[in-house]
């Protein structure tokens, strides 16, 4: 009679590595989709801002010329005011999405680095000086 293969003895963990490989792989596709989310709604913040900055461009030259003018200053100067405020807020919003400690953290940690690397091989060789 023939015999049967034998089967591996560790057969009983191998089908959880294509469940814990698909698990993985679920969880990957979700922190996909939720930065993609994330990155979508961030441009769409940065358009809004980008039109709206235009807008209050726009408004801040009309109040410009209106000043030059019209004799109702006190109102303008206000407006006026109220516009650069906001332009502001605006270029900053827009600038935070440029300008981030993420982006800052590798040249940081290397000007550290090789500054301190700097200092000790200025010791060193001040020593040896000596």
């Amino acid at each position: 009679m023939p015999q049967e293969p034998s089967q591996p003895s560790s057969a009983g963990s191998e089908p959880n590595q294509p469940d814990n490989a698909a698990d993985e792989f679920e969880q990957a596709i979700s922190e996909a989709e939720q930065s993609l989310q994330l990155l979508k709604e961030r441009y769409a913040q940065v358009r809004r801002d980008q039109r709206r900055q235009a807008e209050l461009q726009q408004r801040r030259e009309q109040v410009r010329k209106a000043l030059r003018t019209d004799s109702n200053r006190g109102s303008l100067q206000a407006e006026l005011k109220q516009i650069k405020e906001q332009l502001e807020t605006i270029e900053l919003n827009l600038e935070s999405r440029l300008f981030s400690w993420g982006s800052l953290k590798e040249p940081f940690w290397q000007a550290v680095r090789f500054g301190g690397l700097g200092v000790v091989v200025g010791w060193i060789l001040k020593s040896c000086a000596s």
